[in-house]
């Protein structure tokens, strides 16, 4: 949520954070800003909407070796101009992601008039206060941690002092390593183009970054960083020849479950029958992924298995035995609930494993295991590929015991499921103009309703909700009406029939109704059958990529904004 950018070096800086804000887009699009130095004077270009509208205002080639760069997802303050970082007050310039959550009373005890609405502006002002006193940055920057409370990943520029300043608390933020150039970003894309190389900033760090020289301190000392090195090629963030990221996105899953499935083939996964029992936590697309393996876990297990809503589970009561396990799911490694509810599963004592598709990511660090998935950059909003990635790796964790000989022919059906992409993109046309839409299913068969409701209603802005197939007559069968698409999955073989039967009560009220089976239905049940000869362990993989498909071209007939949808970021770093 928000993106920033800072660059200090010899060529000229507004290109390459502009260039860096494009790459970052996926993480915030109401407002973008840029603040640069010009013969040491600060010059501050913002624009609301998209970061275009700030291209266009923007002179590239301005005589500037120093700037910072924020693309924003409003939190505090309508989108506007004047609520657009970077803010600046007295001689501090600072671009923020996150929220401050005791701004109110630090504008009170400033006595602050602000221009605009957000808690930044005030934290801005609250730096050059702090600032006037002490005349030293860092000192500053160590002194502002006991007093503020909240999240920030802060890029903060001083007037009459060319170097950038770096503050991180809960909000991901990176040190980009160039030569007689060096970077800051919320994220790896953002410095892609120039350099693999970076440092990640821990909760409390903070840094003077200069074009020769990185220095970071935490707690009043210098500290020595890992350096890191992106291990993808720079080609995974880039859209090459599709139209949206997202459709690239869906196809690159091929390629990164098999590197996921084969890095882990001769490896030992953690044993999960130790545990009398496992609590799976995320948000989103990483929930619906542990609602996906409930029951296979149950079953192979024979374990009790919860999966839990993180923003639910940070504030809720549980009772835990010694011999439980936690897994945490988060594509980014930095969900600020997944991350709360982390640091709760260690209080208790549990062991904690965390499948993540980034290196050295914050829950990564804090977990006492952890599971990559080789997802590489995925820069849609919706996540298509790691959450197929993630998918894979809860599934080869129960069946180790097979050595993933399940697995032999993932990669065939993948291509298999990719190759029916015209066929769904013809069912597209006829679900792209109705207002709403339902998916049906029982037990993993709902799970995989719900993941493809939410890509649907994520992309294309259609209602659309997922249904346990049981709970369709006790009163949500009243919103069926001539033509309403219902999207039934039916994968299940011992309680297909019942699916079959509440298709059968929709169907008989009009509904248009598209079928996705493994099993011998009866084809008066579906307008449109997709029919999966498949018996799989890894079968939800596939329905989940008919559906993603599914969403994209209704999104693409609605004429909707495909890889930055409406009120949406990637990252999602505040409560």
């Amino acid at each position: 949520m928000c993106g920033i950018v800072g660059y200090i070096g010899s060529r000229k800086a507004i290109p390459i954070v502009l260039n860096g804000l494009k790459n970052l887009e996926y993480r915030g699009y109401d407002s973008a800003g840029i603040a640069y130095r010009v013969n040491n004077k600060i010059e501050i270009k913002k624009e609301q909407g998209k970061l275009d509208n700030l291209v266009e205002k923007v002179n590239p080639d301005k005589e500037t070796f120093t700037a910072i760069g924020h693309t924003r997802w409003a939190t505090h303050g309508k989108p506007s101009v004047v609520n657009a970082h970077p803010h600046h007050v007295g001689k501090i310039t600072l671009v923020h992601n996150g929220i401050i959550e005791n701004y109110d009373e630090i504008k009170k005890m400033l006595n602050y008039a602000t221009k605009g609405e957000t808690d930044s502006e005030v934290l801005a002002a609250y730096i050059n206060y702090l600032y006037q006193e002490e005349k030293d940055i860092l000192k500053v920057l160590h002194q502002l941690q006991k007093n503020i409370k909240g999240s920030y990943a802060l890029g903060i520029i001083v007037d009459n002092d060319d170097a950038i300043y770096c503050l991180r608390k809960d909000s991901p933020l990176i040190v980009g390593i160039g030569e007689k150039e060096n970077f800051i970003a919320s994220d790896v894309p953002a410095i892609l183009d120039y350099t693999k190389n970076y440092y990640i900033l821990d909760n409390g760090d903070y840094g003077k970054i200069t074009k020769d020289e990185i220095t970071i301190y935490h707690d009043g000392k210098e500290v020595k960083k890992e350096k890191l090195v992106f291990e993808f090629d720079i080609a995974s963030a880039q859209k090459n020849n599709y139209e949206h990221f997202m459709l690239k996105e869906i196809h690159e899953q091929k390629e990164v479950l098999y590197n996921t499935l084969k890095s882990y083939e001769k490896s030992t996964l953690p044993d999960l029958n130790k545990y009398d029992g496992i609590t799976i936590i995320g948000c989103g697309s990483a929930y619906y992924v542990g609602m996906c393996v409930k029951d296979a876990l149950e079953k192979n297990l024979n374990i009790k298995v919860d999966v839990e809503i993180a923003s639910e589970f940070r504030y809720k009561r549980v009772f835990f035995s010694k011999k439980h396990l936690v897994i945490l799911i988060s594509q980014s490694g930095e969900t600020a609930d997944t991350l709360a509810s982390l640091m709760k599963a260690k209080t208790l004592g549990v062991d904690t494993l965390a499948i993540v598709n980034v290196v050295g990511s914050s829950i990564a660090r804090e977990t006492k295991d952890v599971l990559y998935i080789k997802a590489g950059v995925e820069k849609a909003v919706a996540t298509t590929k790691a959450f197929t990635c993630q998918l894979l790796l809860l599934l080869m964790l129960i069946s180790q015991d097979n050595k993933y000989k399940e697995f032999d022919n993932l990669i065939n059906d993948v291509e298999m499921a990719l190759s029916k992409e015209q066929d769904i993109k013809e069912l597209a046309k006829k679900v792209y103009e109705h207002d709403d839409v339902f998916f049906l299913g029982r037990l993993g068969d709902y799970a995989m309703c719900l993941e493809g409701s939410l890509k649907l209603k994520e992309v294309s802005y259609i209602h659309s909700e997922a249904y346990a197939a049981g709970e369709l007559k006790h009163g949500t069968i009243s919103l069926i009406e001539e033509g309403t698409p219902v999207i039934a999955i039916i994968t299940d073989k011992e309680i297909a029939d019942k699916t079959v039967s509440n298709v059968k009560e929709v169907k008989a009220r009009g509904a248009y109704t598209i079928v996705i089976t493994n099993q011998d239905v009866p084809k008066d049940i579906a307008d449109d059958l997709i029919k999966i000869d498949l018996e799989a362990v890894y079968l939800p993989i596939i329905v989940i990529i008919y559906l993603q498909i599914l969403a994209y071209y209704v999104a693409v007939n609605r004429g909707c904004e495909i890889d930055k949808p409406r009120n949406l970021a990637k990252s999602v770093t505040v409560e």
